[in-house]
């Protein structure tokens, strides 16, 4: 039997983890093997998240710290549930929950919630399609350097058509 105390703690538990996580998650995992919970938190812990089982009336108590999150997530805790708390990129948690839902179906995701704004089905869905960080800086890096040497390639065909080409700058200029 739970003690009042281990709920005390268990409630300041769950409100330092909504403290620092970035995002969170509500999962229905009703109905999934241990094999499954375990590879699903493995994947997780990859994507620098953390799934924690709670007990719904625990939960609530934990939401009255973080407004946002109880708005987000009060209507969704019904059954069995578990929090996704993500700790760094928030798509990436959304994506690992995605694809291991399109495996085992029997997953569902209820809801989430990012930086205070609450999360439905369809932006879950978005988010998980969103490029991370690393992509999106290289995609961005990729983008600068196209300019300058396309720049480069264009000067390099004008040399070319002058008839100089890539040595035209290495002759030395005749003496008068």
């Amino acid at each position: 039997m739970i003690t009042r105390a281990d709920k005390e703690q268990e409630i300041k538990l769950i409100t330092e983890k909504f403290g620092n996580a970035k995002g969170a998650f509500i999962v229905d995992f009703k109905g999934i093997k241990v094999e499954q919970v375990t590879n699903l938190r493995k994947k997780l812990n990859a994507a620098d998240s953390e799934m924690k089982v709670v007990r719904n009336t625990l939960a609530k108590r934990a939401f009255k710290d973080h407004p946002a999150i109880e708005k987000a997530f009060t209507n969704s805790m019904k059954g069995t549930n578990a929090i996704v708390f993500s700790y760094g990129e928030v798509n990436a948690t959304a994506k690992t929950l995605a694809d291991f839902a399109k495996d085992v179906e029997v997953l569902q995701i209820k809801s989430g919630v990012m930086d205070g704004e609450a999360l439905d089905d369809a932006k879950i869905k978005f988010l998980a399609t969103l490029p991370g960080k690393d992509q999106l800086r290289a995609m961005f890096l990729g983008t600068l350097l196209a300019s300058g040497s396309a720049l480069a390639r264009c000067l390099n065909a004008y040399a070319e058509k002058l008839g100089g080409g890539a040595t035209a700058g290495t002759e030395e200029a005749p003496q008068a």
